[in-house]
């Protein structure tokens, strides 16, 4: 892993690699089962589908969806089976001309040089792929093989077309253009522009750019709905702040993602207290179609509530070095502590915003600097 080679730092996540993340060193508290991993993958099991003939329908798909080894085993399997049958209908075809049996100069065959069913079996491999050693040939004597080359042909070409697409499909898939967007290991609520928001960091690691991306955040938490009803997952949207001022995001060096926790925030009653007993879960999903193939990606992580730090700001990456902006990935994950507002946005709105805030905190050090300096004097 690249991580384990010391070419990427640890504190900040490979889409895919999850098994690099290291853990954090405090204790977690009991939780439920984790909606959707760190390393993007769904935490969901299906179970009890009746309809199992729906996944036939789709073969191409189906297979796509296959581990290799299955997906080799199968294509493999089917150009047995092809040859098999073609060569068992070879060998009919002599059979039934009587080519098997020992015939003078002027006999015609079929099939020139079939003597058994092994010989058969020889020229069905040898139409199917097209390889035609010479050493047999069809003739012109009987239609039914040629109407059997014929055929034989369509099917090859057909398997050739779905295993070349089946496996160029599970060598372009979107997941491997995942490997190299990153997030942030923890989420940050701060104040940015004397409001509460909660931030996280996303980057690229290619220089070839993820076209039109867009990001996507929900909340996922247990709710019960007026009538009593209890929704387990209930998947709240809730409105990024685009760096950027436009509908998708320029995704050239990292980016903070900043989400204002305002009324219409799930977040807003969430105050530093109840982070650490809410069984909240943010999901990230960052879409965009990959500039060298032209197909659509999607990575996505997400964050626990012990893995959003109160009062945290993210560290700058990018610097100016020889005319050139330079992106150092050490510092992606670092953050530093600042003065935040421990109540909720609500709270905070209702005691008048930062403003304040600070008037608060001022007056306050103000009176700490005095009785220290009382207590100087009296020492």
């Amino acid at each position: 892993m690249l991580s384990r080679k010391g070419l990427i730092p640890e504190d900040y996540l490979l889409t895919r690699l999850a098994e690099d993340v290291l853990q954090p060193k405090f204790k977690t508290k009991q939780r439920k089962a984790r909606f959707v991993a760190k390393s993007g993958t769904c935490n969901v099991a299906h179970t009890n589908i009746r309809e199992q003939g729906r996944f036939l329908q789709d073969v191409f798909t189906t297979l796509v969806d296959l581990k290799w080894l299955h997906t080799l085993l199968i294509f493999t399997m089917s150009f047995l089976c092809s040859w098999l049958l073609f060569g068992m209908i070879w060998w009919l075809i002599a059979f039934a001309h009587g080519d098997l049996d020992a015939k003078g100069d002027d006999f015609v065959p079929c099939v020139t040089d079939i003597h058994s069913f092994s010989s058969a079996f020889l020229f069905s491999i040898e139409v199917q792929v097209t390889i035609g050693f010479g050493g047999r040939m069809i003739t012109e004597e009987c239609v039914s093989a040629i109407v059997i080359l014929i055929l034989q042909n369509i099917v090859g070409l057909v398997i050739n077309a779905i295993m070349l697409g089946c496996i160029f499909m599970k060598t372009a898939q979107a997941n491997r253009r995942a490997e190299t967007l990153i997030f942030s290991k923890h989420a940050v609520i701060t104040v940015r522009n004397n409001k509460l928001c909660f931030m996280f960091r996303l980057g690229d690691l290619r220089k070839s750019m993820i076209i039109s991306a867009t990001v996507h955040v929900q909340v996922v938490r247990k709710t019960v709905t007026k009538e009593g009803e209890i929704v387990p997952l209930d998947q709240i949207d809730i409105q990024m702040d685009n760096p950027v001022g436009t509908n998708s995001i320029f995704l050239v060096s990292p980016l903070i993602i900043s989400h204002v926790i305002d009324k219409n925030s799930p977040l807003y009653d969430l105050s530093a207290a109840d982070l650490q007993h809410e069984d909240i879960e943010v999901i990230v999903v960052l879409e965009g179609v990959v500039e060298t193939t032209g197909i659509t990606t999607q990575a996505r992580t997400s964050y626990l509530s012990e893995e959003i730090l109160w009062g945290q700001r993210f560290m700058s990456t990018v610097s100016e070095e020889d005319g050139m902006y330079a992106v150092d990935y050490s510092k992606f994950g670092n953050t530093v502590k600042v003065a935040t507002p421990s109540c909720s946005a609500r709270a905070l709105d209702e005691a008048g915003g930062m403003e304040s805030f600070r008037l608060k905190e001022s007056s306050g050090a103000s009176v700490r600097r005095r009785i220290r300096h009382q207590n100087t004097k009296e020492l």
